[in-house]
């Protein structure tokens, strides 16, 4: 078991300088999925705004978007209160919590991993603060402690992959080996792993293993979009989300 431990924090390591070293394609064609869920979310952490999008290339997240479900008044929860202010919050004030993810594209599932308990959720600056102490434990503690309760999906044979992290606990619908056809329900969004509040983590890897994958650029098809203070939506055939642009099936009515 010792030595287990050392073989993989040996493989963090190198999986950590390899991120550090690594310059992407920014020419590399598009994957194009669609949107995971219905309704309206925000798309946050986007590489419309910056590659990449999460501020590191570890874990294969180079160009990830992760969305929140908001109301039309951009509210992710209906509720708040001291807590929102000064402690944690329960998970199910959130809109995102337990809303059904669908698959973004036909494909296979390649891996499913549940049983990571959906935490509370942080607002506050004071919890935030003392959370992000805690991001290197989580780390050794491998990968679900990380992306929680989450699926794999391939596109093809040999890829791409798609991950989608943060589900919540039990939520999986499906199972390694199952194919899948774009919508088709699979899981439910959670706030497991490190998440902040339920959201959805979505990204593209030319690798199942995401220690040493590397991200790839994805794109999404048929969505209305609001920008930060637009009232009427424009319609996208194909693009990538903006930081902070409310999204949505373009079949559903706004």
């Amino acid at each position: 078991m010792r030595e287990q431990r050392r073989n993989e924090r040996a493989r963090l390591a190198e999986a950590l300088r390899a991120a550090a070293a690594y310059h992407p394609s920014l020419d590399r064609p598009h994957v194009v999925l669609s949107l995971p869920f219905a309704g309206s979310w925000l798309a946050v952490n986007t590489p419309a705004r910056r590659v990449p999008s999460h501020g590191t290339h570890f874990l294969g997240q180079t160009f990830a978007i992760d969305f929140v479900a908001i109301d039309p008044r951009r509210r992710t929860a209906t509720v708040r209160d001291w807590r929102t202010v000064l402690a944690v919050e329960p998970v199910d004030r959130f809109l995102g919590f337990g809303q059904p993810l669908v698959a973004p594209a036909d494909g296979r599932v390649l891996a499913v991993h549940d049983g990571q308990a959906d935490h509370a959720a942080r607002r506050s600056p004071l919890t935030l603060a003392a959370y992000l102490l805690t991001q290197g434990s989580r780390l050794r503690r491998g990968l679900g402690a990380v992306a929680g309760n989450h699926l794999i999906l391939a596109l093809d044979e040999d890829g791409p992959f798609v991950l989608l992290a943060h589900l919540q606990k039990g939520s999986p619908l499906v199972e390694p080996g199952d194919h899948v056809s774009t919508g088709q329900p699979v899981a439910a969004c959670g706030n497991s792993g490190n998440s902040t509040q339920p959201h959805l983590h979505i990204q593209v890897m030319d690798s199942v293993d995401p220690l040493a994958a590397r991200g790839l650029p994805m794109a999404f098809r048929d969505y209305l979009a609001w920008p930060p203070g637009a009232d009427e939506p424009r319609q996208v055939s194909q693009g990538v989300p903006g930081h902070r642009h409310r999204v949505q099936p373009v079949q559903q009515e706004a």
